[in-house]
């Protein structure tokens, strides 16, 4: 098998202020291809260091990838760090600063000559198109070793890892007709370790796959990877196995591989020609950002309004005050009477609403911190359910939202969504 170094380049990513997502897309794509990872590692911005790594990297693998730095700043130096490494002059490309120069142009960005070391590369590199950014970026052959060097920034290095780097690299490093293949099954509602009881028996009864939990909160995925030459055999296998865990799981399983729980509530609001309102308090309008975000949302996302003060649930919701004054905004009835409201002047076949205390004040023994109403109404039924939530503010939010859209595909695939009257 044929083994890659992967080096992701940053202070921000040594700092731990940003996460490296690069790395494991990397190395996911590379297993789909039978390569294997020899090490993956974060060095700073530091030009001694990533000569050193990358010298490293290459005496220890057939192939390295490089990730970060190609941009205009003075702290973006790895172009003269593998120049440097490798023992190499660094040259002006004048094709690739016309491009660098025509690319600013059309984003009507204005030009500074710092730009220009974008265009800059060690000599004998060949360089990689960047078709969703400015920087490009190269390849290099060295003592018989690709070294591919591509920017930082996720859209970009993933773009370019798939249309440039791994095409060359099979050129290069042969293929080996293996194969890695997986299927994600997304889930929402269960822990990882119920997920886990639920789901014994599912490594003996496919003992050719690998079976991975990976909380991704507020949700928890399960992947499945299954190696093998046989296509046919890949692919059975992956379906018998997602088949397995879904009928398990049942209403838990929301989704594969690169669905979202928005996409596919979106999807069924479509096909069904239903239209949905939202009224916000607690998630102050994350419901309605996640909605809109999916292409093609004006078809069945009517509106969204975040009601957050008291004066606003009556006013635009006809919340009566008293039921403000008696039980509270936060409250099974306020929750309600929100969904029944937005629907009701936004004309749409469901309305949802939440209303909660998301902290770290404001909080009583009555109603403490994380005490989450969502409701949903449909103009036959309003569902409420009430929720205490542990996490902090941030979270309490994020999973509240995903629980109102979590209602509504329960609602549209007829499961149950619980305390309906």
């Amino acid at each position: 098998m044929k083994m890659i170094g992967i080096m992701a380049v940053g202070n921000e990513l040594t700092s731990g202020m940003i996460q490296d997502t690069n790395s494991s897309f990397i190395a996911r794509e590379l297993g789909a291809e039978g390569w294997g990872v020899s090490g993956a590692v974060l060095v700073g911005d530091d030009e001694a260091g990533i000569a050193r790594m990358l010298r490293y990297l290459m005496a220890n693998s057939d192939a390295v990838i490089v990730t970060g730095g190609l941009g205009p700043t003075v702290d973006d130096i790895t172009t003269e760090a593998v120049a440097k490494a490798l023992g190499r002059d660094i040259f002006t490309d004048a094709a690739a600063l016309a491009q660098l120069k025509a690319a600013f142009e059309a984003f009507n960005l204005a030009w500074t000559e710092n730009n220009a070391k974008q265009a800059m590369f060690p000599a004998g590199a060949d360089i990689i198109e960047n078709t969703v950014g400015t920087a490009p970026g190269f390849i290099v052959i060295h003592d018989g070793i690709p070294v591919a060097v591509i920017p930082g920034v996720p859209r970009e290095a993933e773009r370019m890892l798939t249309d440039g780097v791994i095409t060359r690299f099979r050129r290069e490093l042969g293929t080996t007709g293996a194969r890695t293949v997986r299927k994600t099954v997304k889930t929402f509602g269960l822990t990882e370790s119920a997920l886990a009881d639920k789901l014994k028996g599912l490594e003996e009864a496919f003992p050719q796959a690998q079976i991975g939990y990976y909380p991704r909160f507020p949700e928890n995925h399960i992947v499945i990877t299954v190696k093998g030459s046989d296509a046919a055999a890949l692919d059975e296998t992956l379906s018998a196995a997602a088949r397995w865990i879904t009928e398990r799981l049942g209403k838990y399983v929301f989704g594969y591989d690169d669905d979202t729980l928005e996409g596919v509530v979106a999807a069924l609001l479509t096909e069904r020609k239903l239209t949905l309102a939202v009224a916000e308090s607690l998630t102050g309008g994350l419901i309605t950002d996640r909605l809109t975000n999916v292409p093609g949302s004006s078809r069945f996302f009517e509106r969204g309004v975040v009601v957050y003060s008291n004066r606003s649930k009556e006013e635009l919701l006809s919340v009566p005050h008293e039921v403000l004054e008696t039980k509270g905004a936060v409250s099974s009835e306020a929750a309600r009477l929100m969904a029944e409201g937005v629907r009701t002047i936004a004309k749409t076949d469901i309305g949802v609403a939440t209303t909660g205390i998301a902290g770290p004040a404001g909080g009583t023994a009555e109603k403490p911190v994380g005490l989450v109403y969502v409701a949903i109404a449909d103009g036959r039924t309003t569902w409420c359910r009430q929720f205490q939530f542990r996490w902090e503010r941030r979270r309490i939010k994020e999973i509240t939202a995903q629980v109102a859209i979590e209602f509504v595909r329960r609602l549209l695939v007829g499961v149950d969504i619980g305390d309906g009257e």
